[in-house]
C-alpha cells in the first residue's frame, strides 16, 4: 500500500501542493482528477521521488519513504509512467524494455510473455527503434517498460492524452487486468470522465493543489466532479 499524508510541496517559492493525502491499495486502482496545472503531475513528481516534499511522509508498505531518492525508490518497487511516456528514441524496443531490468537480479530479468499478450504490436517490433514508433505504440511500450521491473506500485501520468480511441481501450484493457491480477497498487492520473469512472475504485479530485473531493469509485458524482475538470 501507499500512503500520502498531508504533503506540501514548493517549485522556489510557488506552493504546488498543500496538505495532500492520499492511498492506494494492491489490486486496486486510485485515480487522481483534475484540469491541467492543479497539482496532478506535482503529486506523482512526490510520490516517485522527483521533487522533494516540504513537509507531511511518503510511505509504501508501511516504510517511510519520504528521504528516498528516485532510484531508491524505484528499488523498492515503485515504476513511473510520465506524461510524454519520455521512451529511448534511438534503443530499439527491446533495448527499451530491458531498462526494466536495473531493479531486478539476474535470474528475474527476463521479459515476460505476459507483457505480449497485454501489448501485442510490440512483439513484433522488438527490433524497431522507439522514436520510429507511433504515440500509441510507444505509450503501450513506456507501460510494458515498468512492468518489466515487477513494480509493487505503478504509478501512470495521463497515458491517455494523444492517444487514438483503439490505443486507449487497449490501455483500459490492461490497467484493468493489471489490478485484477492483485500484485500491484495502481495510481493513474486522469483528465477524462469516462476513463477514470470506468477504471477507478477509489479517486481523488485535486484543485489548486489541494484535495477537494475524494471517495469510492462507485460513488463518483459524474456532475460534481465534472465540474473540477471543465475550464
Amino acid at each position: 500500500m501507499l500512503t500520502v499524508e498531508n504533503i506540501d510541496l514548493y517549485y522556489g517559492a510557488a506552493q504546488a501542493l498543500r496538505r495532500v493525502s492520499l492511498k492506494a491499495e494492491v489490486g486496486k486502482i486510485t485515480c487522481v482528477l483534475g484540469r491541467n496545472g492543479v497539482g496532478k503531475s506535482s503529486l506523482l513528481r512526490a510520490i516517485v521521488g522527483h521533487q522533494p516534499v516540504r513537509s507531511g511522509s511518503i510511505s509504501l508498505e508501511g516504510h517511510d519513504i519520504t528521504g528516498l531518492k528516485a532510484y531508491e525508490r524505484a528499488r523498492q518497487g515503485i515504476a513511473y509512467v510520465p506524461q510524454g511516456r519520455e521512451i529511448f528514441p534511438l534503443l530499439t524496443v527491446q533495448e527499451n524494455l530491458e531498462t526494466g531490468f536495473a531493479r531486478l537480479k539476474g535470474p528475474d530479468r527476463k521479459i515476460g510473455e505476459e507483457l505480449f499478450e497485454l501489448f501485442p504490436v510490440l512483439k513484433s517490433m522488438l527490433g524497431r527503434r522507439g522514436g520510429d514508433l507511433s504515440g500509441g505504440q510507444q505509450q503501450q511500450l513506456a507501460i510494458a517498460r515498468a512492468l518489466v521491473m515487477q513494480p509493487k506500485l505503478i504509478v501512470l501520468d495521463e497515458p491517455t492524452e494523444g492517444i487514438q480511441p483503439s490505443i486507449i481501450k487497449d490501455i483500459g484493457r490492461a490497467i484493468s487486468y493489471l489490478r485484477d491480477q492483485g500484485k500491484m497498487a495502481i495510481v493513474l492520473v486522469e483528465q477524462y470522465f469516462d476513463f477514470a469512472r470506468e477504471l477507478a475504485d477509489t479517486y481523488a479530485v485535486m484543485e489548486r493543489g489541494e484535495v477537494v473531493m475524494a471517495g469510492d469509485g462507485k460513488t463518483m458524482v459524474e456532475a460534481d466532479v465534472r465540474r473540477y475538470l471543465t475550464v
